[in-house]
């Protein structure tokens, strides 16, 4: 467990058929969190940019995959998609907050694409 009495990963898991990863956290939260999300949501700078005037909204990932899942320290995971995208880190609290919130960052999200003509493809 955290030493700051934040939520810790107790598993990741990996369903490759579904395209989805399970992270549950020793608070007994248990969230499943599809790749395209993982992927439109990725940390890394070339998503979120180094602003939030610089954050790209990222189309066209329905169908992307999770190819490798790489622990990063003690802190995050390294998600490596099929399209190539592996650079953001995924800190374990990014992925309690994606999970948490899932359904309110999914909508913002599509209404992000709808506002700029875009789609999930």
């Amino acid at each position: 467990m955290a030493t700051d009495n934040r939520p810790w990963p107790s598993e990741l898991k990996l369903d490759r058929a579904r395209s989805e990863l399970t992270v549950t956290f020793d608070d007994g939260q248990r969230f499943v969190i599809p790749a395209e999300m993982l992927r439109v949501m990725s940390p890394s700078a070339e998503v979120q940019g180094h602003s939030p005037e610089q954050r790209v909204t990222v189309a066209g990932k329905r169908n992307v995959r999770i190819t490798d899942l790489v622990p990063v320290g003690n802190y995050a995971v390294q998600i490596v998609f099929d399209d190539g995208h592996d650079s953001g880190f995924f800190r374990y609290e990014y992925l309690y907050e994606l999970g948490e919130h899932r359904e309110t960052h999914w909508l913002v999200y599509l209404d992000e694409l709808a506002r700029k003509g875009l789609t999930r493809g």
